[in-house]
């Protein structure tokens, strides 16, 4: 009888899955004959100025065409009377398994939960007009083979997989009751729900690498210093050996891709830099120096902007001080991004608060501190798909994304208002949002439209 109350349990938590991603997919227009933008000023992703009065023809999940003449064509016209068209967003670095829930519920709660958790979350993260995340760490590679098969409305994912870390870094969140570890031994819940690796040598550096590319990483994360939410790991460490981050880096280049690092302090980033690594996570506590050296190597700065303690709130009072020095970094880091012209991307790293990833497109405005509303938006679209691309073969996904040109993937954004005058439109995503489009598809339509043959 045990077994089947077993079997009764595990049916109905299948049936409960089943129903709860079909509700969570918000109704989608029929269009088989494309989507035609009627009368829109377009910003194309690149450049700060917007077009004059234009028409765009979707087909299929790509651009066809952009004219300033009419265009005539079997499809639903959505009719823009001037508004501005532009792509969908992108966060260079998200969490998508490890936004709403606190960081207990994660160690405790069973993974079918968290993963119900993290596909309403991803259907929020669209409506909120990001078509696109860089998933910097965790279990998400479920997640976007759901939004891929239209089972759950989410944006694109570029998984990283699990974080893979040193005994005692960041990301490792065994307790001391747990230690010592058994080489081969039981992984720890983490490890278990692959929300983080632990690796002491190259050997074990290069295994774990090769299970998340295996798995469909579009690149390899490593935490290469200390950082704020992590029990055991002060932020001025520096983790991994030169030899450990460069199997990294050389498992990630056999498969095509890269290896990015989470890294605060100058020696972690220029010890990763030094390794081969493309792409530096934070970057807070660096010198002048460090952001030199990026700039000479051409090193992608993928930072966020962290003004205030709000991205700790679940944390305690250690980590709390942490992120304190985090916060107080953000001003020289953006410093150096300008005055070095490094290749920055945007990116929120929201944990374990529902309430600040409502928050995301604040996070993006407030960019306007060191850059220009048009900067600010070219940065988190056209920039950030520069960053993407650095996956190379091993891109899921089959065109340009981040720019509205003929032949690009078709995430777009009708915006009530210009955002190049007024970024603080962003924020308000529900009000000003009138159309969120992804890979040809409408997700959200507030304008309706007919047919135009």
């Amino acid at each position: 009888m045990s077994g089947l109350r077993k079997s009764v349990r595990v049916s109905a938590l299948v049936a409960s899955i089943a129903m709860s991603l079909v509700a969570s997919r918000p109704a989608q227009a029929q269009q088989d004959g494309g989507v035609l933008f009627q009368n829109v000023r377009i910003f194309d992703g690149k450049n700060g100025a917007l077009s004059g009065p234009s028409n765009v023809l979707i087909r299929n999940n790509k651009i066809e065409k952009i004219s300033t003449a009419a265009i005539t064509a079997d499809a639903q016209v959505i009719a823009g009377d001037g508004r501005v068209l532009m792509p969908g967003l992108i966060d260079a670095h998200w969490h998508a398994l490890l936004v709403r829930p606190t960081p207990a519920a994660v160690m405790a709660s069973d993974v079918g939960y968290t993963n119900l958790l993290a596909a309403a979350e991803a259907t929020a993260t669209l409506m909120r007009g990001f078509t696109t995340i860089r998933d910097m760490g965790g279990p998400a590679f479920s997640l976007k083979r759901a939004i891929d098969e239209g089972l759950v409305a989410g944006p694109r994912i570029y998984p990283s997989g699990a974080i893979i870390t040193i005994t005692g870094g960041h990301g490792d969140f065994r307790q001391l009751s747990d230690l010592p570890r058994t080489i081969g031994g039981m992984l720890s819940r983490m490890e278990r729900i692959g929300g983080a690796m632990i690796a002491d040598s190259p050997d074990e550096v290069r295994v774990r690498a090769r299970e998340q590319l295996m798995q469909g990483a579009t690149q390899v994360k490593l935490t290469a210093g200390g950082g704020v939410a992590s029990p055991f790991s002060p932020i001025d460490v520096s983790t991994f050996t030169e030899p450990e981050l460069r199997a990294a880096v050389e498992a990630a280049e056999n498969w095509g891709t890269y290896v990015a690092v989470h890294a605060y302090t100058s020696v972690a980033i220029q010890r990763s830099i030094a390794a081969g690594v493309k792409c530096i996570e934070h970057g807070h506590l660096m010198d002048d120096a460090s952001a030199r050296l990026m700039a000479e190597k051409g090193i992608w700065l993928s930072t966020q902007p962290f003004l205030d303690l709000s991205g700790a709130s679940a944390l305690g009072p250690a980590e709390q001080e942490k992120m304190r020095q985090v916060v107080a970094g953000t001003d020289r880091v953006y410093g150096f991004a300008k005055k070095y012209k490094l290749k920055t991307a945007f990116g929120t790293d929201v944990l374990f608060s529902q309430a600040l990833a409502d928050r995301q497109g604040a996070m993006l405005t407030a960019l306007t501190r060191w850059y220009t509303p048009a900067e600010a938006l070219i940065m988190a679209t056209s920039t950030n798909a520069e960053l993407l691309a650095l996956s190379g073969l091993r891109n899921p996904y089959s065109g340009k994304l981040g720019v509205v040109e003929e032949g690009a993937l078709a995430d777009l954004l009708l915006v009530e208002g210009n955002p190049i005058d007024n970024i603080k439109l962003i924020e308000d995503p529900a009000k000003n949002f009138l159309v969120i489009m992804k890979d040809g598809k409408v997700y959200k339509n507030l304008l309706g439209g007919d047919r135009n043959k």
